[in-house]
């Protein structure tokens, strides 16, 4: 079992998340918070695999609860929920290592899909609102570019067109048609990449490739 917990201050929220999420039979919501602090103290006490938060939240905004949950337990996926309006600061926590982000108006099967990719590991891309985010990035400065292009310049030939596909938010299974390759071949690259590039999702290193000024 899948064992979330849901942190958001509107209760019809929450129940909503909560009957889309445990009609999938692999995911339990074991825990639930009105406010940022109260979710870090409900991850801590109990055993949690993936926490959807809310950006904004009384207390102790969701941004801030990310990245103490981040620092706290490493191991947790966290999700960011949004009604994606004008919300930079959404960057923020992808740069923190979130594992994506999904909007409150998205359909349940999509918000399924996202919690089972971030327990499995993924980032969860879905790629209209991929090119939303990156182009909410404001321009990176000349040292953030620098240092950027060089990661990316480490990158072999090959490594370097996995990546351009999945800064456009494919997935595995998408990248390997586009470049006929096998799916397994194409995880192996994209692990190999995140190491490279010293990023622990493809949400950071589709960020970087931005960074680097590449579209």
């Amino acid at each position: 079992m899948i064992r979330v917990l849901v942190a958001d201050d509107e209760p019809l929220i929450t129940a909503g998340i909560r009957t889309v999420l445990e009609s999938a039979a692999d995911i339990e919501v074991v825990a639930e918070a009105a406010n940022g602090r109260a979710a870090v103290e409900a991850a801590l006490g109990h055993r949690v695999d993936v926490a959807l938060v809310d950006v904004n939240m009384p207390v102790l905004d969701g941004l801030s609860a990310i990245e103490e949950l981040r620092g706290l337990v490493p191991a947790l996926r966290t999700l960011v929920l949004t009604s994606f309006g004008t919300e930079p600061n959404v960057v923020r926590a992808l740069r923190g290592g979130a594992a994506g982000f999904v909007l409150k108006s998205c359909a349940p099967d999509e918000l399924i899909r996202a919690v089972r990719a971030a327990h499995g590991g993924d980032a969860y891309l879905s790629p209209p609102v991929t090119r939303l985010v990156l182009g909410m990035v404001t321009p990176a400065e000349v040292d953030r570019r620098r240092e950027a292009a060089e990661l990316l310049g480490a990158l072999t030939p090959r490594e370097d067109e996995v990546l351009r596909l999945l800064a456009e938010g494919m997935s595995n299974a998408e990248i390997g048609r586009g470049l006929a390759m096998s799916e397994a071949s194409v995880k192996t690259y994209v692990s190999r990449i995140l190491t490279k590039l010293n990023c622990s999702n493809r949400v950071q290193a589709a960020l970087l490739v931005r960074d680097a000024g590449h579209r």
